[in-house]
C-alpha cells in the first residue's frame, strides 16, 4: 500500500515538481497551497506524513506545525529554504520530527520519509526505568501510572536509550538509529528532540535524572 503524503507548499512550481518526483518514488501525494487549506483536510483524511514549507502565506509553517502537533503525533517534516540555525531549531521546537533544506533531491526526501515511518519489530513486553514504563509493542509510555504522550520520534529516541541499558549511546548512533541516516555534523535534530523529551519524562528537565548527557560523546539512561 502506498504511503500517503500531504505536501503543503505555496510555490506552485516547487509543489508540482516535488509532488511528481515523490510519486515516482512510490508515494501517493496530495497537495495543499496553504496551512488554511491543509488543516481541514488533515482533520478529515488519513495521511501518513505531512511535509510543511516554513514560508507559507497566512498561517505560516511554524504555526501549522504547532497546531498539528497539539492534535497528535502525525509525522511532520519541515521543508525549508531557510538555512539559519534559528529557523531550523524553531521548526523542530514547534514539533517537527525532521527537516530538509531546499534545493533537495526527491530520493533524499523519500529516504527521510521512509526512515521516519519505519515500524519497529516486536520487542520486550515492557521496559522499566525509574517511574517510567515503556511498552515497545504498543508504543506507549507511562510515568507513575499516567500516560505520557510522545511523538513516534520521541518514543524511538527513548526506546533506543532504554535499550542500551545504561551504556552510552553516541550522537552518531542515535541519529542513525532514530532518523535513519548518517551523521553529517549537524546535531540540531537530536538536541531539540532531547529537550522536548526531557520536558515530558523528567521531573526537573533542567536537572535530568533519566536522560543523562555524556559530554562530548552522547547520552545514556540513568537508573
Amino acid at each position: 500500500m502506498c504511503l500517503r503524503v500531504l505536501l503543503v507548499e505555496d510555490d506552485e512550481r516547487i509543489r508540482r515538481a516535488l509532488s511528481l518526483a515523490l510519486s515516482d518514488e512510490g508515494f501517493a501525494v496530495d497537495e495543499s497551497c496553504s496551512g488554511e487549506e491543509a488543516l481541514p483536510r488533515l482533520e478529515k483524511e488519513p495521511f501518513d506524513v505531512v511535509l510543511v514549507d516554513l514560508t507559507l502565506p497566512g498561517l505560516d509553517g511554524l504555526e501549522l506545525v504547532r497546531t498539528l502537533r497539539s492534535r497528535g503525533d502525525l509525522p511532520i517534516i519541515v521543508v525549508t529554504a531557510r538555512t539559519d540555525a534559528r529557523d531550523v531549531i524553531a521548526g523542530l521546537e514547534a514539533g517537527a520530527d525532521d527537516y530538509v533544506t531546499k534545493p533537495l533531491m526527491a530520493s533524499v526526501l523519500a529516504a527521510r520519509i521512509r526512515a521516519l515511518l519505519r515500524r519497529r519489530g516486536p520487542g520486550r513486553e515492557f521496559v522499566r526505568i525509574g517511574d517510567l514504563e515503556i511498552r515497545p509493542q504498543e508504543g506507549l509510555v507511562h510515568r507513575a501510572g499516567e500516560r505520557v504522550h510522545l511523538t513516534r520520534t520521541e518514543f524511538r529516541l527513548l526506546l533506543e536509550l532504554a535499550g542500551a541499558g545504561g551504556r552510552i549511546v553516541t550522537r552518531e548512533q542515535l541519529l542513525q538509529k532514530v532518523w535513519g541516516y548518517d551523521y553529517f555534523g549537524d546535531t540540531r535534530l537530536l538536541d531539540v528532540h532531547m529537550r522536548r523529551l526531557r520536558r515530558k519524562v523528567e521531573t526537573n528537565p533542567d536537572d535530568p535524572a533519566l536522560l543523562l548527557t555524556v559530554r562530548g560523546t552522547g547520552y545514556r539512561i540513568g537508573s
